[in-house]
């Protein structure tokens, strides 16, 4: 579409962290290839929060619990600019509704066959959606519309030196540091307390430091209570206690994650941070950590296939599974065999680098 730098873009991507996390790295594609453009995002009051870690990028926030107030409050700081670009990343109603009041010469959106919600009666410009089902990708696939080249995805993160001396406050000197993010806060994605103790379990056994992280939603906080009822020696916790980019921190600091579906998950993948990700009932090949997918434990195959009768390359792309109790598929051997290939993993990689 642009031979030439556009003068300014506007991104819009209101949720989730995942999935703003997934979209960074687009955004950040087109920084490279185009440093002279300037780029806007709106998004999310929580979401703007991990967009600090992006630089060269102004933000605007969306406060979905002001009601209208939120749309003519955007709509208000924008009404003396036009885009020549916005990249509507959100096929929601709500960000649809947020588009209607932003000036822009082209309006790209996703194609009929990753839209939803009538989205494509808000754009101009339809993205071709590219072979990989990957978020991720799907985000890519916008930069590589306006013209830009490199389609690796790639991610730039940071945080503030308070914050990195934090978390090193919380890592063991000597020991190999896990970094447990138990919770999402949609309770179905959740796997069980007991699960999660014995790979704290063997993963102690084998010297390694066990540290809990997680947000302060009840649902969070209640499973890492769980946890921390059942192991003998209960771990550090810092469910509840973290800003978010103290939480990229802890990430980046650490050796290994183990977390659900859920923002983390996409934060370790961005800090290029080994994390097991555990699915069951959203398919890891669209929605796992980029990096990580060989990483991931999934029973979704299986899960969807008992729902449906029918493996996934015959469903809808993003086709959920919808029994609550999925994740309890999950083996606690599953997880831990997992956790000892990643870690024998982790030590021919420090060999390597000794070498």
């Amino acid at each position: 579409m642009f031979s030439d730098a556009p003068k300014s873009i506007c991104i819009l991507r209101l949720s989730a962290i995942g999935d703003v996390c997934n979209a960074i790295a687009a955004v950040q594609a087109i920084q490279s290839y185009w440093p002279e453009t300037q780029i806007t995002w709106i998004t999310g009051k929580l979401e703007a929060q991990l967009l600090d870690s992006v630089k060269g990028i102004r933000v605007i926030v969306f406060d979905k619990k002001s009601g209208f107030n939120a749309y003519t409050s955007v709509w208000k700081q924008l009404e003396e600019e036009t885009f020549d670009a916005l990249l509507h990343m959100q096929y929601a109603i709500r960000a649809s509704v947020v588009s209607l009041g932003i000036k822009a010469t082209y309006t790209l959106g996703f194609s009929a066959d990753r839209s939803q919600d009538f989205q494509t009666l808000f754009t101009n410009v339809k993205v071709p959606s590219p072979k990989s089902n990957h978020v991720a990708d799907g985000f890519m696939a916008f930069a590589y519309k306006l013209g830009v080249k490199d389609m690796v995805p790639n991610w730039t993160l940071e945080y503030s030196e308070a914050d990195k001396h934090w978390a090193r406050s919380k890592m063991h000197n000597k020991k190999p540091n896990l970094l447990l993010v138990p919770g999402a806060s949609k309770a179905y994605k959740n796997w069980n307390a007991a699960g999660y103790v014995s790979v704290i379990n063997h993963a102690r056994n084998n010297g390694w430091h066990v540290i809990l992280a997680g947000s302060p939603s009840q649902v969070e906080v209640e499973l890492a209570n769980d946890i921390q009822s059942i192991l003998e020696k209960p771990c550090e916790s810092l469910v509840s206690r973290s800003s978010l980019l103290q939480m990229l921190a802890l990430i980046d600091n650490a050796d290994l994650v183990i977390a659900p579906d859920t923002g983390p998950v996409h934060m370790a993948n961005a800090m290029s941070t080994p994390v097991i990700g555990l699915y069951a009932h959203h398919n890891p090949k669209r929605v796992g950590p980029y990096r990580y997918l060989k990483y991931t434990v999934s029973v979704y195959e299986e899960a969807v296939f008992s729902e449906t009768g029918k493996t996934p390359q015959q469903l809808n792309w993003r086709t959920r599974v919808k029994d609550s109790n999925a994740m309890s598929l999950i083996s606690s051997v599953s997880v831990i065999s997992m956790f000892d290939a990643v870690s024998k993993d982790l030590s021919l990689q420090l060999e390597n680098e000794r070498i």
